[in-house]
């Protein structure tokens, strides 16, 4: 599976802890940036690499986690593409409903309220865990995708 990771300056160090965490755990990562830490760049900008990477992939398991302080600007930059489910996640739980329920395909995580581990955690339970694909999950993606943009 490809994931595409993102991250501005506040969520810089755990991008790298988090890249090298899941190619040790074998998966294909592929950082869309920042490649250094800049103290002033804007997070819009790597929310827009990784999810036209991810509408570009070729591998229909792809997905994408972006890290900014809050989280919530990664999440509001990357739900502007039609066909992407980001989720704020701050905890396991949130993860494991993100996938379940709403077949997220973009994480997103608030680095200045989570630790690293905490953070690995999140990522490993919303990656072991499949779209429940119930009728009425379904109909709300449709729904979702079928918004104006």
């Amino acid at each position: 599976m490809q994931l595409f990771l993102g991250a501005d300056h506040n969520g810089f160090a755990m991008k790298a802890f988090l890249a090298e965490a899941l190619r040790q755990d074998d998966q294909q990562v592929v950082d869309t940036g920042d490649e250094q830490l800049r103290p002033d760049d804007d997070f819009p900008q790597f929310a827009q690499s990784a999810v036209q990477a991810l509408l570009a992939a070729t591998d229909p398991d792809a997905k994408v986690i972006l890290i900014c302080g809050s989280g919530q600007g990664m999440c509001m930059a990357a739900n502007r593409f039609k066909g992407i489910r980001a989720s704020l996640c701050w905890d396991a739980d949130e993860a494991r409903a993100a996938r379940n329920d709403d077949d997220s395909n973009v994480l997103c995580l608030p680095a200045r309220f989570i630790d690293n581990q905490t953070a690995l955690s999140i990522v490993e339970t919303w990656l072991a865990t499949p779209f429940a694909g119930a009728a009425r999950f379904k109909r709300r993606i449709h729904q979702l995708d079928e918004l104006p943009e």
